[in-house]
């Protein structure tokens, strides 16, 4: 991630500052999206395959968080299983990030943008990507 500020969400600064780092979104996103049913697996880099493979839960794996003039867009990689109907499942990925990031951090996400990157066919056991 590049270097990016944090993001402040306190309106009253007579206690002290709250400031939420852009990683905490990207934690909070990736555990929100895996609590939709439909999904697979997200996808990730590199980096994070090595963590996993070290046994570090990446729980923000497949999970971009950008912090612009006009907001925060969050970017999600998914890989969905096969049957399910993709508009839907995406929708409700969607819906449920926005509604745990407003019910934690109180937030408003610009948006959410969901890219399907494979479907998991029943029976296999390896992350083979169908695309």
């Amino acid at each position: 991630m590049s270097e990016q500020t944090l993001l402040s969400v306190s309106d009253n600064d007579a206690l002290g500052k709250v400031e939420i780092a852009p990683e905490v979104i990207e934690v909070i996103a990736g555990i929100a999206a895996a609590e939709v049913k439909g999904l697979y697996a997200m996808r990730g880099n590199f980096a994070s395959g090595v963590a996993e493979r070290l046994g570090k839960k990446p729980h923000s794996k497949g999970v971009k968080v950008e912090l612009t003039e006009s907001g925060v867009t969050i970017d999600l990689c998914v890989i969905l299983h096969f049957g399910v109907s993709i508009p839907l499942v995406a929708q409700e990925i969607q819906t449920n990030i926005r509604q745990t990031l407003i019910n934690m951090t109180a937030i408003e996400i610009e948006e959410i943008n969901i890219h399907v990157v494979g479907i998991q066919m029943e029976g296999k056991d390896s992350t083979d990507v169908e695309e």
